[in-house]
């Protein structure tokens, strides 16, 4: 029997197109909180932004806390979905998981639609199969708040001052300031493409 393919990636957004369309932001309305019995974690109000999501036990390092649900749809409903939504509010629960599929999980979705970005992270997303999961990548007290790199993507010839919508609040002693990836995506091609040349 093969083996599920397991891929580590970091999300990222779904194109240059629409700079505010970000793999994963914050936009909650009336979002529930509290414990969910027999997992553990809860979603509770976040010195971060928002809401965040908090172990309530002992999470070890390696175990696969919850997965990323929502609405299932590809990156061009993603973009005529939010198309219309001010600039300055950029904040969607999108996560791209890959050239076709983004999940929403404004629609249908769960608490992991709450974990909000660290630049010190303890948990790192994990796609296999094209469905997304959250996986600690060390030992998580009681009491901690979850967090993974957003890392999202961005191109060099973005709006400096759409990039600053994506500041960073994490207060981890290394803070880089920002959501986004220290690269840019162009930039990373870039090098792609050179190393390839390289090689041939």
């Amino acid at each position: 029997m093969k083996k599920p393919t397991r891929k580590r990636t970091r999300p990222k957004t779904a194109g240059p197109e629409i700079p505010a369309h970000h793999a994963h932001m914050r936009r909650a309305k009336r979002a529930a909180a509290g414990a969910f019995p027999g997992l553990p974690y809860a979603v509770r109000r976040s010195r971060i932004h928002g809401r965040g999501v908090y172990a309530t036990s002992r999470i070890a390092k390696g175990t696969r806390i919850v997965e990323y649900l929502g609405d299932r749809i590809t990156n061009e409903e993603a973009d005529a979905r939010y198309e219309h939504r001010p600039q300055e509010d950029g904040h969607t629960f999108l996560f791209v998981v890959d050239d076709r599929i983004c999940i929403d999980a404004g629609v249908g979705g769960n608490a992991a639609r709450f974990i909000n970005h660290s630049c010190a992270p303890n948990c790192e997303t994990l796609i296999e199969d094209r469905r997304v999961f959250i996986e600690a990548i060390r030992d998580i007290v009681p009491g901690e708040e979850l967090g993974y790199d957003y890392q999202l993507t961005w191109e060099s010839t973005d709006d400096p001052d759409e990039l600053k919508l994506f500041a960073c609040r994490c207060g981890a002693r290394d803070c880089r300031g920002t959501m986004l990836d220290p690269v840019p995506l162009d930039k990373k091609k870039k090098a792609r493409r050179r190393k390839k040349r390289r090689r041939s």
